[in-house]
């Protein structure tokens, strides 16, 4: 067989294996899929599960994956934890993105009412003060704080502000809701504004969640004090810096924040996971200069000194001190500024044309 025909029949091969041996979308992927995919068959019978789930407020349980109808198991659960609605772990947002997907790409009347129910839900959970708390309708303790953590408000405001303007996959979106997706927008990015904390009078970041009345940063699982964040302020900084027009009072949050990150920074540690004597996994910070810059995800408020706790609550500036099962269940270093400092801000600041 001549050299060209062999090679084209590679090629042909190559552009038909996705459609031969692709299986079902996982839900982690669902919103990665390109535009023609939400028009198919898989794509209109995960957007009918996905209505199945739905609370009767209108929003979203987290942690489950919604590719498959719910089971008898999960409907007659009475863990009210695995099917109250919130904003938590892209939780209802993830959902009303794939809706929005799937209407754009072929209009259906029920999906567009579970869409708009699912959009009324979000506009319903924001505070009087602006912000959205992790469950609504509201539960005690920290679930009705403003909720900055796992970037959960910053994701419900992208998604209002993207529907706002209309853009791809939002213009079935009615007038209506566009109008009160601006305002939300607009009193979600006063709220932010407002819990920036100050320091001896100086701008600096935020806490993962802050007090809904108030404003002052708040604790909340035991291992989660009211510190400064160098993971959640990453997210809300990305957010101010999409505005297209940013004020005056946006600038100086963005530029306060990213000099806080700068001054925050960590040389010279390495995170690393090793087995230990007992043969089980355990995770250590040593000592290494040559490592790239790290941030803690909480900074002791008036210090700025990293700080660790565990479930006992106590605070440490060791991270090597906390118990063996947060050490390695949970992420307390990380790089999360990385980009944003290296590359994203400058870019911003050229944008914007500012000295």
């Amino acid at each position: 067989m001549p050299r060209h025909l062999v090679a084209r029949i590679a090629l042909l091969l190559l552009a038909l294996a996705p459609a031969v041996w692709a299986g079902p979308v996982p839900w982690a992927d669902i919103l990665r899929q390109p535009a023609g995919w939400y028009a198919g068959a898989e794509a209109r019978a995960i957007a009918a599960s996905i209505v199945q789930y739905q609370t009767k407020e209108g929003g979203w349980p987290k942690n489950t994956d919604m590719t498959k109808p719910p089971s008898a198991e999960f409907l007659a659960s009475d863990k009210s934890d695995q099917r109250a609605a919130t904003i938590d772990n892209g939780a209802t947002t993830t959902q009303l993105q794939f809706l929005a997907r799937t209407l754009a790409a072929q209009d259906d009347s029920a999906l567009r009412a579970a869409f708009e129910r699912g959009f009324d839900y979000l506009l319903a959970a924001q505070h009087p003060s602006g912000g959205w708390p992790q469950f609504f309708p509201l539960r005690p303790g920290y679930y009705g704080h403003i909720t900055y953590n796992d970037d959960a408000m910053a994701n419900v405001l992208e998604l209002l502000r993207d529907a706002a303007q209309g853009k791809e996959p939002w213009q079935f979106v009615d007038a209506g809701r566009r109008a009160r997706a601006v305002a939300a927008v607009a009193q979600g990015i006063a709220c932010i504004l407002r819990t920036q904390v100050r320091q001896d009078g100086k701008l600096t970041a935020w806490c993962a969640q802050h007090d809904e009345t108030t404003l002052a940063p708040a604790p909340a699982r035991n291992f989660e004090p009211a510190s400064l964040s160098g993971r959640e302020s990453v997210g809300l900084v990305r957010f101010l810096m999409s505005v297209e027009k940013p004020t005056p009072e946006i600038i100086a949050a963005v530029e306060a924040a990213v000099a806080w990150l700068r001054a925050v920074r960590i040389d010279g540690l390495r995170v690393e996971d090793f087995t230990a004597a007992d043969g089980k996994r355990d995770r250590r910070a040593v000592p290494d200069p040559a490592a790239p810059p790290l941030w803690a995800r909480f900074y002791e408020l008036g210090t700025n000194r990293p700080i660790y706790a565990g479930r006992d609550r106590v605070v440490r500036y060791n991270f090597n001190e906390i118990e063996r099962e947060r050490r390695t269940g949970y992420v307390y270093l990380g790089d999360w500024p990385a980009k944003l400092l290296e590359r994203d801000h400058p870019r911003w600041r050229a944008k914007h044309n500012l000295p």
